[in-house]
């Protein structure tokens, strides 16, 4: 959360050397450098982040309501940066083509990079650029699904800012969280982030194929993952090869197939 790691913090130091920082609409309250003291202390603080992620759920639940009356099946595919989660993206939407329609909701702190490459590659996809937030949430999700045409898809994927920490904390009205784990991150990311993977469906070993050039312990990492992700499932893949896309496709259809817990 913003108290944690700083998100949506900007400003300058005001008078007296205190420093107040001030969210943006998603975020709204101040936070003050001098603890326990002035409209950003901790006391004040708490009750207003708690009426945010409570305001985040209820809209997170409308999300999910609606994405079911839509017959989707919607991702929240979650990571720290540079783990891969466009290229693995892209590759599922490749292993499912012709049995699934797949489109994506990018959120970055800036640019539209990724989601033009998607829109490149033939896949719909909407941008959303968060500025100085290190996640996305439930109204920025509501907001950009209106944007694509979710009548002609069967799977939206979400792909959150890269980061670890905070988007365990906001429900997007996902059906599956997907945490992707690349080898060239190490064996123990699960054990430096227990909460993102703890609430993890599912946990994605990526770059399989650069894991003898990395000199990756994948046994190492595979009881990391079990010991903090124990109930999620695991799959091993390559994006750049497609090894263990086959299986990540095949797991995707029976998923959507299922009844969901409301149906």
């Amino acid at each position: 959360m913003c108290t944690e790691c700083g998100c949506g913090l900007s400003g300058e130091p005001a008078q007296g050397g205190r420093q107040s920082m001030v969210h943006g609409p998603e975020h709204p309250h101040v936070h003050s450098s001098e603890a326990g003291t002035g409209p950003g202390s901790h006391s004040q603080v708490v009750p207003v982040q708690r009426a945010l992620l409570e305001k985040n759920q209820r809209l997170a639940e409308r999300n999910r309501g609606f994405f079911r009356a839509k017959n989707l099946l919607v991702l929240n595919i979650m990571s720290a940066p540079g783990s891969g989660k466009t290229t693995f993206i892209e590759a599922t939407a490749q292993a499912l083509a012709g049995r699934a329609r797949l489109g994506v909701i990018v959120g970055d702190l800036a640019t539209d990079n990724d989601a033009a490459r998607l829109r490149a590659a033939g896949i719909p996809a909407i941008q959303v650029s968060t500025g100085t937030v290190c996640h996305l949430d439930a109204a920025m999700v509501s907001r950009a699904a209106q944007q694509l045409d979710l009548d002609s898809l069967d799977l939206l994927c979400i792909e959150n800012v890269g980061n670890l920490v905070c988007p365990a904390d906001f429900d997007l009205g996902e059906d599956l969280r997907v945490v992707l784990m690349s080898v060239t991150e190490g064996e123990d990311k699960p054990l430096k982030y227990p909460p993102l993977f703890h609430s993890a469906h599912v946990a994605v070993l990526t770059k399989c194929d650069l894991a003898a050039a990395a000199g990756f312990n994948r046994d190492l990492a595979l009881a990391n993952l079990r010991r903090i992700s124990h109930h999620a499932r695991i799959f091993e893949v390559s994006a750049r090869t497609g090894d263990g896309m086959a299986a990540w496709a095949e797991y995707l259809l029976r998923v959507r197939q299922a009844p969901k817990p409301d149906d």
